[in-house]
């Protein structure tokens, strides 16, 4: 059954205007810590606690009378869980790369959403806009470039 006691504390303060995210919990010699976060390690933790609480309703609800143990349930599970470190840190890819694709001119950001987010094919974009295939290759080619300039690969 789920483990019902919660690790950590999450509480925000304001100070002069300024937020601060903080996150309590005990060490392992018992003794209370706090420590300040960013707000996208603060953000992660608020969305764990959501899981966390899902997860403790869905194991109310189909609470299973197996000789499982957890162990054989983790590696039955088709998707390894991600570490909070590995979410953080795409969360915080995925804004850069949202904020490279916003500096993009319009045609090359459309473009290049239509091409990598959508999955449309170079002819089928170049149908929609009434253009050549080559006018799109060439824009989605050099968002491209730009994107990775703006990564410093």
């Amino acid at each position: 059954m789920f483990d019902n006691s919660n690790p950590y504390t999450l509480r925000t303060e304001i100070v002069g205007g300024i937020t601060r995210y903080l996150v309590s919990f005990r060490d392992g010699e018992g003794v209370h810590r706090e420590t300040e976060v960013s707000r996208p390690v603060y953000q992660e933790f608020l969305r764990f606690v959501c899981v966390e609480r899902n997860l403790r309703r869905w194991d109310e609800r189909h609470a299973e009378q197996s000789e499982l143990t957890d162990e054989a349930i983790y590696i039955r599970a088709l998707r390894i869980p991600r570490s909070i470190e590995e979410t953080v840190f795409d969360s915080q890819r995925d804004e850069r790369l949202r904020m490279a694709i916003q500096q993009l001119p319009e045609i090359q950001r459309r473009r290049f959403v239509l091409y990598h987010e959508f999955g449309l094919t170079l002819a089928q974009i170049a149908a929609m806009e009434g253009c050549s295939f080559r006018a799109v290759k060439h824009s989605t080619d050099i968002a491209t470039k730009k994107i990775k300039k703006y990564f410093g690969e």
